[in-house]
């Protein structure tokens, strides 16, 4: 609610409230700051654990200087929130009495701001949007969504904010959260929803402020189960990680696939025909059969000496207690933990026929027993995942026992390594073998479940990451964000539905996003028409941008270098960003090229500042990524450094749209002919 200023000029008033609510913001963190809390927690862990929680309330109130403190306000008409007039922001924020000068984006009453409509004015007379410069208020615009002589109309504002050029991390988008784009957000914790989105429609952004939108709604929830972001690489987390922070959320854990699965070291690469394979889900069940092996159906009886007793259990009884354990859905590890206290058990009930009285401790007695322990030994040993997988990549006989009817053997031939290790210290470990391992893990021990995962680019991974990444949640939830359109590796999945069945969500609900907000028209028609050759049926992305972007293609005459260069100076007289991307082969010459003509340029990951705004990206590397005008070099080339062509024309459809304001082509080899305008209609 806003607090009375006495001007007649809108922008003032306007104004005076976010000096008002930046005082306010001050006030919260001030009182905060002044917690004494030396003699109220009853020990020196709680008090660590308090002084932690003080400390990221006080992160969280931190009021950075150049993003707005709210950009938007609401009328309400009455009687509906009884008139009142509403201030929406990144986090709340109230005055010295208690009331609200700025409310969270994420509260119900904050809904209609981004989802009312002419059609659904959802009790809203008015909606105000506010433009800013550098963190100063600078303009506002009205929508009367009551008034049904004013004419539906585009923010000029909202264009202008998704449009405005960017240098640094990724932005947050609250600002500019569109319709669709809101009620994805807004879906509930329970079900796992699979967001699918061509390039600039904001699906990462979009599966970001759902984080901090369930956190906001079940923030008690997940502070005891947890959440995690996972990215397809470092580069591109560190490219998003300070959107959730500028939300006021500080508690997200961000990783890779590679870093949940990291039990070994990797330092090896596998073929992409055998990493497609080691990708495949039916080395689960490979793996299960290998593990379930070591299992041994006892031959001899037992007997267990207690005083001047004996007790007898004969080979048979042993043997239907071993059955019945590997015959039920649990670990290995548990069941070989429960072996012990059968076997005591059936001890047990002897002593009890016998006119004895034995309670439990005697039970954990006798499975602690000598006798037993051998028994649990030799029929049910310890397995350790990272040896099994070890020897399945190098006995033959082992591998082919336990693949036998699942892969052929051609497919077997591929699992092998041509020189197998030693030990699992020395062996070249690859980041599919990894997950081979975490699988095997899983099936000795649970894997700890999550309540929520948010997983981004799922589309490039093979089934047994999927499997890796579900078992993260298998009592919890998860946003699956993707374009099946940018698979740019050889296993990357076909359809959603194959992917949610490996990710053992099977149920999830499916949303397309189809508008396009990033990419300017001219860049995303013309990727587009590669769509016809790699994802046949996919519908392509309209951009909604007023502003149809700047893009040229030049045909350099001799070597590129000159000609990219000479094309990331031009880039560079522009406000913003600037990607030069390049097949992975070409990074190296580009960057001799950029140090001999004395332009500095950054690395993939590192921040852009207004000093240097040009980051020399791989083609591998830019899934994900944006920048205000990109200098594409060579298409063929990226093309030509994927495996096959379809894997390569994803690849080149994911460097032709990073661009959010102008892409500049620049080759010397023939273009790809599937971008000739009669190919892309074959």
């Amino acid at each position: 609610m806003s607090a009375a200023v006495p001007t007649d000029d809108p922008l003032v008033r306007e104004r005076s409230h976010l000096s008002a609510s930046r005082a306010a913001l001050r006030a919260m963190r001030e009182e905060v700051e002044a917690l004494d809390i030396k003699d109220v927690t009853a020990n020196w862990v709680n008090s660590i654990v308090l002084e932690r929680q003080i400390e990221d309330r006080i992160k969280a109130l931190a009021d950075l200087a150049h993003t707005p403190l709210f950009f938007g306000r609401l009328d309400y008409l009455p009687p509906a929130q009884q008139g009142q007039r509403f201030y929406i922001g990144r986090r709340h924020v109230h005055d010295a009495h208690g009331d609200p000068m700025v409310i969270d984006w994420r509260a119900p009453v904050s809904q209609p701001y981004y989802q009312a409509s002419k059609k659904d004015p959802r009790d809203v007379g008015l909606r105000r949007r506010f433009g800013y410069t550098g963190g100063e208020l600078t303009a506002y615009e009205d929508e009367h969504l009551s008034d049904p002589s004013e004419l539906e109309r585009t923010s000029r504002l909202l264009q202008a904010e998704i449009e405005r050029p960017r240098v640094g991390p990724m932005r947050d988008i609250v600002a500019t959260i569109q319709p669709e784009q809101d009620e994805i957000v807004r879906s509930g914790l329970s079900g796992t929803l699979c967001v699918q989105g061509g390039p600039g429609t904001g699906k990462t952004a979009v599966g970001l402020h759902r984080v901090a939108y369930l956190l906001y709604a079940h923030r008690e929830r997940l502070a005891r189960t947890g959440t995690l972001v996972i990215g397809p690489n470092r580069s591109f987390l560190q490219y998003i990680e300070q959107v959730l922070p500028a939300l006021g959320e500080l508690e997200v854990r961000q990783a890779t696939v590679d870093d949940l699965v990291a039990h070994v070291e990797v330092r090896g690469t596998d073929e992409a025909a055998t990493a497609v394979v080691k990708g495949d889900a039916r080395m689960a069940e490979v793996l299960r059969r290998a593990v379930r092996s070591h299992v041994t159906l006892p031959a001899e009886p037992l007997m267990v000496v207690r005083g001047s007793r004996r007790w007898r259990v004969p080979a048979y009884e042993l043997e239907e207690i071993v059955r019945e354990l590997t015959e039920r859905d649990i670990r290995y590890g548990a069941a070989r933990e429960a072996l012990p206290q059968r076997i005591a058990h059936a001890v047990l009930v002897r002593m009890e026929q016998a006119g004895e009285a034995p309670d439990d401790r005697v039970q954990n007695a006798v499975a602690r027993n000598a006798a037993v322990k051998a028994v649990v030994k030799e029929c049910w040993p310890p397995v350790d995942p990272a040896k099994l997988v070890l020897r399945l990549l190098s006995d033959p006989e082992f591998l082919a026992e336990h693949a036998a009817g699942v892969l052929d053997d051609e497919e077997q031939k591929l699992l092998l390594w041509a020189k197998p290790a030693r030990s699992v210290k020395t062996a070249k470990w690859s980041a599919a073998d990894a997950v081979l391992i975490d699988e095997a893990t899983d099936l000795v021990e649970r894997t700890h479940s999550l309540g929520h995962v948010v997983l981004d680019e799922a589309q490039d991974l093979s089934p047994m990451q999927y499997r890796a990444v579900g078992r993260r949640c298998t009592t919890g939830s998860a946003t699956v964000l993707g374009d099946l359109a940018q698979g740019t590796t050889p296993w990357a999945t076909r359809s959603w539905q194959s992917a949610l069945a490996h990710l053992g969500k099977p149920e999830a609900r499916v949303e397309e996003l189809t508008a396009g907000f990033r990419v300017p028209s001219e860049v995303i028609a013309y990727a587009s028409r590669l769509l016809p050759h790699m994802a046949p049926g996919l519908a392509p992305v309209e951009s909604v941008r007023e502003n149809p972007g700047a893009f040229e293609i030049r045909e350099a005459a001799g070597p590129s270098e000159p000609a990219v260069v000479t094309a990331c100076a031009d880039a560079l007289g522009h406000e913003g960003s600037i990607g030069l991307i390049a097949a992975d082969a070409r990074i190296a010459p580009l960057a001799e090229a950029l140090e001999a003509a004395g332009m500095p340029y950054l690395s993939p990951g590192e921040e852009t500042t207004a000093e240097s705004r040009l980051t020399l990206v791989p083609a591998s590397l830019a899934k994900g990524l944006e920048y205000d005008y990109v200098v594409l070099d060579e298409p063929s080339a990226v093309v030509d450094g994927e495996p096959d062509e379809r894997t390569g024309l994803r690849r080149l459809y994911v460097a032709l749209t990073r661009a959010v304001s102008g892409l500049t082509i620049v080759h010397t080899a023939p273009l790809p002919a599937q971008l000739d305008p009669v190919a892309a209609r074959v």
